[in-house]
């Protein structure tokens, strides 16, 4: 596991900001060379800290995607296998681990209903997973 430091927390940010951003960029924002720009995000590539770039965008941008929250329930001690199992679905948009009654939390997004149905069938068969609960996001009240 990948232990963070100052900077890797602010090189962090600072691709969540813009992902696009060029390692120059970085590297003066962080007022650092290139190269250690570099190395650490080479690192944080290779550690699994860092799983990609990718963009942000409205909520609402397409009225077409079908987002929702499923609160899912996990047996024993397979938290790790289900989440690494979880992780390998490109349609969960973010996953978190969490308290209470549910163990996890994952966002999904689909381009159609059936696309939905799928990944509801596909992540109810992961081993371990016991139980799971999903609401579809009707609006955004902002």
């Amino acid at each position: 596991m990948h232990i963070f430091d100052d900077l890797d927390r602010q090189l962090i940010a600072a691709l969540r900001e813009d992902g696009r951003a060029p390692i120059s960029k970085l590297a003066t924002i962080l007022g650092i060379s290139r190269a250690t720009v570099q190395s650490r995000l080479d690192r944080l590539l290779e550690s699994g800290a860092v799983l990609g770039f990718t963009i942000r965008s409205r909520h609402d941008y397409d009225d077409n995607t079908i987002r929702a929250i499923m609160l899912i329930e996990v047996t024993g001690r397979s938290t790790t296998a289900v989440i690494k199992q979880l992780r390998g679905l490109p349609e969960l948009h973010s996953l978190h681990t969490t308290n209470g009654a549910w163990d996890l939390v994952a966002e999904i997004r689909a381009s159609s209903l059936s696309d939905f149905d799928r990944v509801l069938r596909e992540v109810r068969t992961i081993n371990g997973i016991l139980n799971s609960e999903t609401s579809i996001l009707l609006s955004s009240v902002e």
